[in-house]
């Protein structure tokens, strides 16, 4: 009975901390969070693909090295691995990319890694490549983004690229 009444003393007490807690918050300014800017980049770029021979390449597994050029509002060059997969299906593989990206992002120079995933189920495409978190170095320290590509009839590569970057004094 007392070791019930003592633990009924703690929670009242706990809950008097908490109301005064709320008290006490509901009173204060918080400072407002101001939302970061999503900016947006785009333009063209070149890849070059090597596959890589070893005992873990071969169908329907693949390995291969990437080499970009980024143009347009993201001058940079990226080195990355890729993994692949193909299917007995036609139409369906999938893919895993990290890839390091180099440059200068809109007047911001620094780097930072991106995530690659996609799938294609029966010729239909599925791609998500992001920024991984905390990646990004010098001026493009916080980034955060994602990125599609547009390949066009003729092969040309192109970006997309929505990010957001803490603001500069």
């Amino acid at each position: 009975m007392r070791t019930s009444f003592r633990f009924a003393t703690v929670t009242l007490g706990t809950i008097c901390l908490i109301m005064v807690a709320l008290s006490s918050a509901q009173n204060s300014t918080p400072t407002p969070i101001e939302p970061p800017v999503t900016n947006h980049a785009t333009g063209p770029f070149d890849v070059k693909l090597t596959p890589q021979n070893d005992k873990y390449a071969g169908p329907p597994l693949g390995r291969m090295t990437l080499d970009k050029h980024f143009h347009g509002d993201l001058e940079a060059t990226s080195e990355g691995q890729m993994l692949s997969v193909t299917t007995e299906v036609k139409g369906s593989a999938g893919y895993v990319a990290i890839e390091r990206v180099t440059g200068t992002l809109q007047g911001r120079t620094g780097s930072f890694v991106l995530q690659h995933s996609a799938t294609m189920n029966r010729s239909t495409p599925h791609l998500l490549i992001t920024v991984v978190p905390d990646s990004g170095t010098g001026q493009l320290e916080g980034i955060n983004g994602k990125m599609t590509i547009n390949i066009a009839a003729d092969g040309k590569h192109s970006y997309d690229f929505e990010y957001t970057l803490p603001k500069t004094d």
